[in-house]
This record gives C-alpha cells, sequence and structure tokens, in this order.
C-alpha cells in the first residue's frame, strides 16, 4: 500500500507486482481529479522525465531536411527573401522542443511532425509556387493542417493548466479556448500578411475574399480538433492526453497514481 506522507494510507492505493511501494507527497492544494490523486509533485517528476525518442522523429529530421534544402536552394537562385523564409521556418520547427526542454515537458514525435509539416507546406508553397500553379486549393490546404496543428496544442495547454494548476476550466471552457486560440492565430497570420504586403509589395493576399475563406478554414480545423476534444473529455480521459504528452512511449497508466472512486458530483 502507497503511503501519503504526513496523510497516512492513500485509499484504494495499488502497486503493481514486483514493484516496491512509494511514498507519495500531498502538497497543498492537491486536488482529487477525474478519479485520480493529482499528486502536484508526482505530475512534475513524471513530466521531467522524457523517454528515449521513438523512431517516428526521424520523419520530422526529414521534413526539417527538406526545409534546410528549400532554404539553400533558394538562395542558390538569388532568392534571398525565400531563403530567409524558409531558415526562419527551419528555427521554428525546432522550437517547440526548446521550449518544452526548458520547461522539462515532452511533446510526442507526432506533434513535432504536425509543426514541421506546417511550416513545410508553406515553404514550399512559395519555393514551389504551389500557391500559383495549384491555387486556390493548396492555401487552403495549408491553413487547414496549420489550424489543427495549433488546435492540438493548445487542447494540451488547457488540459494542462486544468489538471496541474488552480485553473478549473470546464469542457465547454476548453472547447471555446480551442477555437478562439486557433482563430486568433489564424487573423494574426492574416494580419502579418497584409503587412508584409503593404512593406514589401509582395502579394500574398489575394482580396477580402480569399481572406475571410483562411479563415473558414481555420475555424473548420479547429472546429475538428474541438469535437475530438469535447469527447475525449466528456469521457473523462483528460488524464491519458496528459501522460500521453509526459510519456509518449507509454499507454498505460502509472501505477503509483492512486486510483479513487470517480467524483460523479463534477460533470465536465
Amino acid at each position: 500500500m502507497a503511503t501519503a506522507t504526513g496523510g497516512g494510507p492513500v485509499p484504494g492505493a495499488a502497486v503493481s507486482p514486483g514493484r516496491s511501494p512509494r511514498t507519495i507527497t500531498r502538497l497543498p492544494g492537491d486536488r482529487h481529479r477525474d478519479g485520480y490523486v493529482c499528486c502536484r509533485d508526482y505530475l512534475l517528476n513524471v513530466l521531467m522525465a522524457c523517454p528515449d525518442p521513438s523512431r517516428g522523429i526521424y520523419l520530422t529530421y526529414f521534413i526539417q531536411g527538406l526545409i534546410l534544402l528549400s532554404a539553400a536552394s533558394s538562395i542558390t537562385a538569388g532568392e534571398y527573401f525565400l531563403g530567409l523564409s524558409a531558415g526562419v521556418a527551419f528555427l521554428l520547427t525546432m522550437a517547440p522542443s526548446l521550449m518544452t526542454r526548458n520547461i522539462r515537458l515532452c511533446l510526442p514525435w507526432e506533434v513535432n511532425l504536425l509543426v514541421a509539416v506546417s511550416l513545410y507546406l508553406h515553404v514550399m508553397g512559395h519555393v514551389g509556387e504551389y500557391y500559383v500553379t495549384l491555387a486556390p486549393y493548396y492555401d487552403k490546404l495549408t491553413h487547414l493542417v496549420s489550424s489543427i496543428t495549433v488546435a492540438v496544442i493548445a487542447f494540451f495547454l488547457a488540459v494542462l493548466a486544468d489538471h496541474q494548476g488552480d485553473i478549473r476550466l470546464t469542457r465547454q471552457a476548453i472547447v471555446v479556448f480551442i477555437l478562439v486560440s486557433t482563430l486568433s492565430a489564424g487573423t494574426v497570420w492574416e494580419i502579418y500578411e497584409f503587412v508584409v504586403d503593404q512593406a514589401f509589395g509582395t502579394n500574398l493576399q489575394h482580396g477580402n475574399a480569399d481572406t475571410m475563406m483562411d479563415l473558414i478554414v481555420d475555424l473548420v480545423g479547429a472546429a475538428i480538433v474541438a469535437f475530438i476534444a469535447a469527447i475525449v473529455l466528456a469521457r473523462g480521459e483528460g488524464h491519458q492526453f496528459i501522460r500521453f504528452f509526459a510519456d509518449p512511449s507509454s499507454g498505460t497508466e502509472p501505477t503509483d497514481i492512486v486510483a479513487d472512486p470517480v467524483d460523479t458530483a463534477r460533470s465536465r
């Protein structure tokens, strides 16, 4: 039986066969959430322990290499602005890993791949002129993939804040947060395109109808993720999403987190 320091035995504690009991320290503010005792010190220790990267991460490396290749080919052809844009895109593909490393979180390789693919599609839209030759479908595909990527990250941030911090978010609040965050990111992107067009005489935007269709596609991508998030939260599986990010290599429940009766008074 696992024990809670200063608090006596933890009800319903279970330890896997062959494993030594672990002492779990409950800190002030620890809560019983979604049928599990959320101990902050334990959760932080789990989030600090990143597993060895999956082989899937090599797909992300491959996409990053293609972005670097696009940057090099653009500079060689004298397209310095495109080369600079591709270089910035490559740096942005590294941002999620660097940021999560600093705050001791682990992102699954699938999320890193989504980020890399989103930026690669944008880079090739300009370098390969797909925005022109495959207009308007390529642009809308890029917006759809990018909006799904942003929405997935927003979902993770909302669930993490709800489980780790003192913020209590309902299912409806998380869904709204996903939609608003994704649309906000899409709006910022459209503002960026407008500013670049005005400053450098480019043609990133093609009128009001094109801008509005881009935002509508962004909303569709956000709605897809929000719908899936609503189902996950309705089933009380938000903690599984946290474990997915904390330890992507493991789909099982941490055996040292104690199962308590689910609080049916709290619905999401």
